[in-house]
């Protein structure tokens, strides 16, 4: 597959011209890729009005996804932010008030994007789980679809940070038939197309869905697509970049587009590595479940321990894996999320099983998490994020209304959303989580 951005970087990094353009470092190295950072010069293309090579590279990346995609350079936040105002312009042009139905577990960015935009949110709970995870079934989402008012769209996160992952088929179905859109957080998801039954979204019946590319495909930080599915209504590919354009920086990194663009060639070499490697990571699970390890979630790439069966926190857990050089994607109390890929070689796998199957086992730690706080809406969050707001320590802030996102990234998942009144279950998290302050409104 070509690669048009990429060669044409290259070609203008050999021609070692006089570069009276920015960046400021004029491609002299510094870090040493600073030759391959440009900006929109003649010929570059521009992501937000492309129509020369990063329009074809795009159109590269939709043949691979089988759908119409569009690159972010500023991970898939962004892609989030503009998926929800291409579904607040669909719901307006229906001469509606824009509102969405979404699982309790969405990240900061959704939260974050709705209050810009003045969208109204109706929260789904699931009645088991963390608060990483909301197990929506397709009967969940009908009951809450057959009941009240009629939303915009459902959003829903798959896979989660734990590695559950949603019967999006089964509930794309359900939003089929009440007429609503579905929307996907597929950020940990972008290699479900390339396993060898496509368990990707657009394929399973959403509408719209965001891939970070960068957290399970060979990409730059930063990385990511925004996927439309050729059955969305025909608004979402026209005002896709515009929408994008709206939320980003209008200097996006060229870096990052190379390696979105070099990723196209990769793929079909990576699905064949991915193939490979899947019986390798079972394996690996198997030797876990048999050494008496209890395993969450059912995604092939990541490896998610809950650690008090085997006496330890997530954190300590880290610790021990971080003295023996291998490092977690994240911990907390319950928890420890190892994320796989095909490009961990065999050596550094088997250094993993080493170091996990030679744990010496302490009694379990019976202390439970706290129930997901359910805390009452006092305010819209559109209204919350525009109010003078003060940080206070987490005793102190109790019958206070949360000002914004109350926890830290990873896994950006609000245990208080802003405009929520803190009660005593959300003190209850906190304390657990250890969340030592936030911020509410001024009173």
């Amino acid at each position: 597959m070509s690669t048009p951005v990429c060669d044409f970087v290259k070609a203008y990094a050999e021609k070692n011209g006089a570069r009276f353009h920015m960046p400021g470092h004029k491609g002299k190295s510094l870090i040493g890729f600073e030759e391959y950072d440009i900006t929109e010069i003649d010929g570059a293309d521009n992501l937000f009005a492309p129509n020369g090579i990063i329009a074809e590279s795009e159109e590269n990346a939709g043949r691979l996804f089988g759908c119409d995609t569009f690159y972010s350079t500023s991970g898939s936040t962004l892609c989030i932010q503009a998926m929800l105002h291409l579904v607040a312009l669909y719901a307006r042009s229906r001469g509606e008030e824009p509102f969405i139905l979404a699982g309790r577990n969405a990240h900061k960015a959704f939260v974050n994007a709705c209050a810009l935009l003045g969208i109204k949110i109706g929260w789904l709970f699931s009645e088991c789980g963390t608060y990483h995870s909301c197990a929506l079934t397709p009967p969940t989402v009908e009951k809450a679809l057959s009941s009240g008012k009629k939303p915009s769209a459902v959003y829903v996160t798959s896979p989660d940070y734990l590695g559950n992952i949603l019967d999006i088929k089964g509930i794309s179905a359900v939003c089929k038939k009440h007429g609503v859109l579905l929307c996907v957080d597929n950020a940990h998801g972008a290699y479900l197309k390339f396993l060898p039954q496509s368990c990707h979204p657009i394929d399973l019946g959403a509408d719209i869905c965001c891939d970070s590319a960068h957290k399970t495909l060979p990409a730059l930080t930063g990385g990511a697509y925004l996927h439309i599915a050729k059955t969305a209504p025909r608004m979402f590919s026209e005002r896709a970049v515009s929408s994008l354009a709206l939320f980003s920086s209008s200097s996006p990194s060229y870096l990052i587009l190379q390696s979105l663009d070099m990723v196209n060639e990769c793929l079909p070499e990576f699905r064949k590595q991915l193939e490979n490697f899947l019986p390798k990571a079972e394996r690996l699970k198997n030797a876990l479940l048999q050494r008496g390890f209890t395993l969450v979630g059912d995604e092939k790439l990541k490896l998610t321990l809950a650690t008090k069966r085997i006496g330890f926190t997530g954190a300590q857990l880290a610790a021990v894996l971080e003295s023996k050089n291998i490092f977690p994607e994240f911990y907390d109390p319950d928890f420890l999320v190892l994320m796989l890929s095909p490009l961990n070689n065999d050596d550094e796998l088997e250094g993993l099983s080493r170091a996990l199957l030679s744990l010496e086992k302490k009694p379990e730690i019976k202390t439970p998490f706290p129930p997901l706080p359910r805390p009452k809406q006092a305010f819209s969050v559109r209204e919350t994020i525009f109010r003078e707001s003060e940080v206070l320590p987490a005793s102190q802030c109790l019958g206070r209304v949360c000002a914004c996102a109350a926890i830290s990234c990873p896994p950006a998942v609000p245990l208080v959303v802003c405009g929520e009144r803190i009660d005593e279950s959300v003190l209850e998290s906190f304390a657990y989580y250890g969340v030592e302050s936030c911020a509410v409104i001024k009173e």
